[in-house]
């Protein structure tokens, strides 16, 4: 396959996910493949999966019939948690050439070479769940005014619902100094900020085979990121509660690069429906953790992941998951409807909630979403915040966020892109950004 030039990658779920698509696109270019978008023609398309809902298997399935379609003649390489989770299922798709498990993917450029160009038998390489310990660092870069660096991979926890501990293994992660040293070829660059990602972020400081590091904790690694002077700006994309420290808190309040912005994830506003989940908290600390944020940063902003549907999941459970919700100085919701996945204590479990409810309900916690969103950016009108804007001309506009994670909208100017400016917030758009502004001889575009 030493002729093959081009070719596309497509990443379905998280920040993790993409950061380590981003990664294998490199290890293409060095090779001398020029990277195209997914919809164009290529050689090798290559898409990242995700398990964590049933759709995002449908998603899958449905491009990859797309890619059938539209280039016959084309290798088609899955990679990701769906692909370590059903391979076989996978394989069994028609057009799919090669399937590489958790352990496989990093090699994904050897697998491809090794191709027989004349054959559209699919390959299938997906070690043992147990057999995956090599961590692989990757951030993504080229395409965003940010990045997602990699700090961490694997779960060690056994949630009722998730099967990424089945998809990615054990967790682990890099040491520190190799956390730094990535951190800093990232600094070298034009990105502005960087998101820190993992599978359980907050749980950093393993190696390979699962024993701790002295003294690398995740409150250690931050401290250690704090003193890179040349990077703008940082956030964590995602850390449990009951790994959300006070000295983590009281780090980001105190910094001047760490953003004011924490997501972390809830998934029930209900002790019984924690406890069914296998969650390691109840709400009474989730409820803690949003007070001592918002004591230590007002204007923090604060998004909540949530499941709705969950088996054994009552009307009364719910609504109190909305009350819970209703009452707390939070800023978003990530809504997610409860999907059964294959191999979880979950699908076992009794109590189903129709499809039918579990829709009904995450309409209403989106809804609350809206009106949490919008309550929280209002409460800015009329301030001033730091914004970086990003790069893409959408429509004639210009988008950005702000430290406290803020989206803005302004008319497209391309001195604006990929900087960073100091603006006021003038009113909701009523697609629900902040809007700012125009321009004037009282604020100067600042380049750097």
């Amino acid at each position: 396959m030493s002729n093959l030039k081009k070719v596309a990658l497509y990443t379905l779920g998280c920040k993790l996910n993409f950061s380590e698509t981003s990664a294998i696109g490199r290890q293409f270019e060095s090779a001398g493949y020029s990277k195209v978008d997914f919809d164009q023609e290529a050689d090798v398309y290559i898409l990242n999966t995700c398990s964590v809902t049933d759709n995002a298997d449908k998603k899958c399935r449905s491009l990859v019939r797309k890619l059938e379609q539209q280039a016959p003649d084309s290798k088609i390489v899955i990679i990701g948690c769906y692909a370590q989770l059903q391979p076989e299922e996978i394989a069994s798709i028609p057009g799919v050439d090669l399937v590489l498990g958790a352990k496989e993917k990093f090699n994904v450029l050897e697998y491809v070479n090794d191709l027989d160009e004349n054959t559209h038998n699919c390959q299938v390489f997906a070690s043992d769940i147990e057999a995956i310990d090599n961590y692989n660092d990757a951030w993504s870069y080229g395409d965003r005014t940010r990045t997602f660096l990699k700090v961490q991979d694997g779960c060690d926890y056994s949630c009722a619902f998730c099967t990424i501990p089945l998809a990615r293994g054990r967790s682990r992660s890099l040491s520190i100094d190799s956390v730094m040293q990535n951190a800093r070829k990232i600094a070298a660059t034009d990105v502005k900020e960087i998101v820190l990602t993992g599978v359980n972020t907050g749980d950093f400081g393993k190696g390979p085979h699962g024993a701790p590091r002295p003294g690398e904790s995740f409150l250690d690694l931050i401290k250690a990121l704090d003193e890179i002077e040349e990077i703008n700006r940082i956030r964590i994309s995602s850390i449990e509660p009951n790994l959300l420290s006070k000295e983590i808190i009281q780090l980001v309040a105190n910094s001047q690069r760490f953003m004011p912005h924490f997501h972390i994830p809830l998934q029930s506003g209900s002790n019984k429906m924690l406890k069914a989940m296998r969650r390691r908290y109840l709400r009474e600390l989730y409820a803690e953790r949003v007070e001592q944020i918002k004591a230590a940063m007002p204007h923090a902003c604060i998004g909540v992941d949530v499941i709705v549907g969950f088996p054994g999941e009552t009307e009364a459970d719910f609504l109190e998951t909305y009350e819970f919700l209703n009452e707390l100085d939070i800023s978003y919701l990530h809504v997610f409807t409860y999907s059964e996945r294959p191999n979880t204590l979950a699908v076992e479990m009794p109590g189903i909630v129709p499809m039918e409810e579990r829709r009904k309900r995450s309409k209403m916690l989106r809804s609350l979403s809206v009106k949490k969103r919008r309550y929280f950016y209002k409460q800015f009108i009329n301030t001033e915040r730091p914004v970086l804007f990003e790069s893409e001309n959408k429509q004639g506009y210009i988008y950005g966020f702000t430290d406290n994670y803020i989206k803005i909208k302004h008319p497209f100017d391309a001195l604006l892109c990929n900087t960073i400016q100091e603006l006021p917030l003038e009113k909701l758009t009523a697609s629900g950004e902040m809007w700012i502004p125009e321009f004037s001889q009282n604020y100067t575009i600042q380049t750097s």
